[in-house]
């Protein structure tokens, strides 16, 4: 047994149980080194893919959750209006803009000190989180960056649920 297939088969290390939850749902996932974890998955606006990473420094387990959505300069600072005002909905994990390439991804963290152990739940509360997220408020990233919409306008067609399908 290598070094690294002791590291991912570890109990102690989180991204093994992020791996067992990608390999129990058929999840495409790729482990690209010690401390880190790649999923891809399918939803229903797009594909997202979300980073695992362990941050043994800190102790916590990071996840984002990104996504492909271009934002043109001339829609940036709306963008980010729209950003500020989904936050304030959340209550687990944040969306931010990475300025050095202008991705949007959801993100949030699991803090795992003196050695305890993440479970299977905590994980997939994180991962499910994450997606719904997206999932909710993409098409109102949408309608900015594509639609130019204001967020006022984009934040009113996000929290409009509706019930059943037609």
């Amino acid at each position: 047994m290598s070094l690294l297939e002791g590291i991912i088969d570890s109990r102690t290390n989180p991204l093994a149980v992020v791996e067992d939850i990608a390999a129990n749902n058929n999840w495409a996932f790729e482990r690209s080194g010690d401390d880190e974890v790649t999923i891809v998955s399918k939803g229903q606006w797009t594909d997202y893919q979300l980073s695992f990473t362990w941050m043994g420094e800190i102790e916590a387990l990071h996840l984002a959750c990104a996504f492909d959505m271009k934002i043109p300069a001339s829609r940036r600072g709306e963008v980010q209006r729209l950003i500020a005002a989904i936050n304030e909905q959340l209550w687990i994990g944040h969306f931010d803009i990475w300025t050095h390439t202008g991705m949007i991804m959801h993100r949030q963290a699991l803090v795992l000190p003196g050695g305890i152990t993440a479970s299977t739940a905590q994980c997939e509360s994180m991962l499910g989180g994450a997606i719904h997220a997206c999932e909710r408020y993409y098409p109102a990233l949408q309608f900015v960056v594509w639609a130019g919409k204001s967020t006022a306008e984009a934040m009113s067609a996000a929290m409009f649920d509706t019930e059943g399908e037609a």
